[in-house]
């Protein structure tokens, strides 16, 4: 097994509040150590469960993370060993000194956390996507200084994650982090879950008090792909990973294609780089300010151009209205949206951002005209 950096991560015993999903405090200007959750997909046997344990903690993991009950997406497959499990795991981990988070689903897996000492709990993608659900398990843990993770919803809805926050801290719940998982393809993806990074840099943006945590493994869906996210995410300034690592992944009863082991998490860790923080002087950095100031201008003159752009979409909306001819007019958007990404491509413009933009662009382009046709119908959109 590779042997982790002891400068990145070693035990820090100065705590800058009594709270668990909190890393601690660091000299001025250097990046605070990432907070690391790692631990098995399934908890599937007392052996299985050790010998993880022993491989991870060499690795000083914050929190040890277990699948207890295992919500899967199809019936007759493993779906966790259940509340029996969770003796032995609480047993094992608080023998090593270990933090223990797990998922609940259901308010009885909730009060099984609580009963039995649970030091941490998340809130699955699953779960996340049905409020009245968050609603139950934020009632039952509702009065308990217990941590709650919150994983993105399946599908791509930053309202509904942010929601899910929310009730929770309703209810009294205010120690939580976020954790991303990626969001469920629409169409064939290289990855288990697509990142759609502009949902929880936009979340974190909101709510820059939450901790967010990057979760690689359920992400790619694969172990070779782990340590590339990771250091995305950290060069995402996430707080942190939650990685599934198992000691023998080929035979692991769930996710196996996913599961990093202890060496190889080990070997992602040490090969990370880490990079300094953001400056709010950036005087120091030679030609940093120059570019920043490039870029601001040149963001001035898109701002002109776009303002410009859509108030010819309402003077089309205008004409098309004096001649009596529909709004949309598939041909030309068509023609509209071949030429400029054919275009775009030759300067070097990525196609899917471009084909993104246009059809935001389109959208807002039909809203204008329809606001000139019928102007109530605007809020419908």
């Amino acid at each position: 097994m590779g042997t982790l950096n002891p400068v990145l991560f070693s035990a820090d015993s100065t705590i800058s509040e009594p709270r668990i999903l909190r890393k601690s405090v660091q000299p001025a200007n250097v990046a605070p150590r990432p907070f690391l959750i790692a631990g098995p997909c399934s908890a599937e046997t007392p052996v299985q469960f050790e010998l993880t344990l022993n491989g991870l903690l060499p690795l000083a993991p914050d929190l040890i993370r277990a699948g207890i009950w295992k919500p899967r997406t199809r019936p007759n497959r493993f779906e966790g060993v259940g509340e029996e499990g969770l003796r032995w795991v609480r047993e094992m981990t608080r023998e090593r000194n270990l933090l223990l988070a797990i998922e609940v689903a259901q308010p009885s897996q909730a009060e099984a956390a609580l009963k039995f000492g649970v030091d941490v709990v998340w809130i699955g993608a699953r779960t996340t996507v049905n409020p009245f659900l968050v609603d139950e398990l934020g009632k039952v843990l509702a009065g308990s200084p217990l941590p709650v993770m919150v994983k993105n919803p399946i599908n791509p809805d930053l309202e509904l994650w942010l929601g899910a926050v929310e009730r929770l801290e309703a209810l009294g719940l205010h120690e939580i982090a976020l954790v991303h998982r990626g969001f469920s393809p629409f169409e064939r993806s290289p990855y288990r879950n697509m990142p759609q990074w502009e949902i929880p840099i936009e979340l974190r943006r909101r709510r820059p008090d939450l901790p967010m945590y990057c979760d690689p493994s359920h992400i790619t869906g694969d172990a070779r792909l782990v340590p590339e996210f990771a250091q995305i995410a950290l060069d995402l300034c996430y707080d942190g990973w939650m990685l599934e690592v198992h000691h023998d992944p080929a035979h692991a009863w769930s996710d196996s294609d996913q599961q990093l082991t202890p060496a190889q998490l080990a070997d992602t860790l040490n090969g990370l780089k880490f990079r300094k923080i953001d400056m709010d002087d950036p005087s120091e950095i030679i030609g940093l300010r120059e570019l920043r100031q490039e870029v601001d201008y040149l963001d001035d003159e898109l701002l002109n151009l776009l303002a410009r752009r859509l108030e010819l979409s309402h003077q089309l909306g205008e004409l098309k209205k004096n001649f009596d001819l529909p709004i949309l007019q598939p041909r030309r958007w068509e023609q509209i949206l071949n030429t400029r990404t054919s275009a775009g491509q030759a300067i070097g413009l990525d196609a899917s951002f471009l084909i993104k933009w246009l059809q935001l662009m389109h959208q807002e382009s039909i809203r204008r005209q329809l606001e000139v046709y019928r102007p109530d119908s605007v809020k419908a959109l």
